[in-house]
C-alpha cells in the first residue's frame, strides 16, 4: 500500500494547540480527485491542503483544498499554511513566492515562521436582509448592530453580519435555518472601531464545517466589507485584525490590511504564524469513481 507525507500545523497562532488546524499532504501528484476528499475526510479538519507542482505559468506552487465536504478554490489558513510548511520542508526558501489556486496565481510572504496572504480580486454586493442570517445563528434583530450585512471576498466569499459585542459568544448555528434559507456559511462579528478590530466567529455548515477556528478567506473579505460600510478609510491602506476561535478554544490571531481607492477595497492582505504540531505517513486510499 503506497503512503503519503502529511503534516498536521496550527495557523493563525505562536503556539501548538491554538489557531486553526491544518493537514497538509505531499507527493498526492497521482491521486485522483476523489481519493484527495476522501483523505481530507479521513483527517476531518476544516482543511486539508495538497501541496502539488504547479500547472500555470509563474506559480511556485499549486494548492488544493478540501474541507470534510468539498474542494474549495481558494481559502486563507490552507494558503499560509501550506506556503510555510512546504517552506520549512526545502521546496522553496522564505521570501515571495505564488500559489496556484481556483481563485488564480496569488502571492504570498513567507518567513521563517508565517506568511502574509494576499487575496484575490474584492467583490462585494448589495445589502441583505439581516434576519435570516440572525437565525442561522440563533440571535434576534435586537443583536444587529452597524451598517447592513453583505456579501463580500477576495477569492471566496462570506455573508457578514456584525452584531453587539455580547451577542458573538451567544452565537448558535442552527443547521435547520441555514437550510431552510439556503445559506452555506456566514461570518458573525463585532466591531471594536478604536482598536481597529474584529471579535468573529465563522459557521460553515454547507462545507461540512460547523464553526471554523480561523478563517483568513473571511478576514479578507472583512476589509472588503469595512471600507464599503465607511468603518475604515476609502482612501490608501489600512490595518485591522481579526480574532477568532476564542469560543472554541482555540485562539487565533490574523492581522489584516485593506487598500481601498475612491471608497472601493482594490486589496487584502491577510498574515499570520504556522506552528508545527505532527507530521507522518497517510495510507493513500484506493481509487474512486
Amino acid at each position: 500500500m503506497s503512503t503519503l507525507a502529511f503534516e498536521i500545523v496550527d495557523v493563525f497562532t505562536d503556539r501548538p494547540f491554538a489557531g486553526n488546524p491544518l493537514a497538509v499532504v505531499f507527493g498526492a501528484e497521482g491521486l485522483a480527485t476523489e481519493q484527495m476528499q476522501a483523505l481530507a475526510l479521513e483527517f476531518n479538519l476544516s482543511e486539508t491542503v495538497f501541496v502539488l507542482p504547479p500547472t500555470q505559468v509563474g506559480a511556485t506552487y499549486r494548492a488544493r483544498i478540501f474541507t470534510p465536504a468539498a474542494e474549495l478554490p481558494f481559502a486563507g489558513h490552507p494558503s499560509v499554511g501550506a506556503a510555510v510548511t512546504a517552506s520549512r520542508r526545502g521546496m522553496f526558501g522564505v521570501g515571495q513566492v505564488t500559489q496556484e489556486c481556483g481563485a488564480g496565481v496569488l502571492p504570498i510572504e513567507v518567513t521563517a515562521t508565517g506568511a502574509t496572504l494576499t487575496g484575490g480580486v474584492p467583490t462585494l454586493s448589495p445589502e441583505l436582509d439581516p434576519e435570516p442570517l440572525l437565525e442561522m445563528v440563533g440571535l434576534d434583530v435586537a443583536d444587529h448592530t452597524g451598517p447592513a450585512p453583505r456579501v463580500a471576498g477576495c477569492g471566496l466569499e462570506f455573508p457578514y453580519l456584525p452584531v453587539r459585542p455580547d451577542a458573538v459568544a451567544r452565537a448558535r448555528l442552527n443547521v435547520a435555518a441555514a437550510e431552510r434559507y439556503g445559506l452555506d456559511h456566514v461570518s458573525v462579528f463585532s466591531w471594536e472601531a478604536g482598536a481597529q478590530t474584529a471579535h468573529a466567529r465563522v459557521f460553515v455548515p454547507g462545507m461540512g464545517v460547523p464553526e471554523d477556528p480561523a478563517t483568513g478567506s473571511a478576514a479578507l473579505g472583512l476589509g472588503v466589507w469595512l471600507v464599503a460600510s465607511g468603518l475604515l478609510p476609502g482612501e490608501g491602506r489600512s490595518e485591522y485584525a481579526v480574532r477568532q476561535g476564542v469560543e472554541l478554544r482555540r485562539p487565533s490571531a490574523l492581522a489584516c490590511t485593506v487598500t481601498a481607492a475612491g471608497g472601493v477595497a482594490v486589496g487584502a492582505t491577510v498574515s499570520g504564524q504556522v506552528v508545527p504540531v505532527a507530521r507522518g505517513e497517510i495510507a493513500a486510499p484506493p481509487f474512486i469513481g
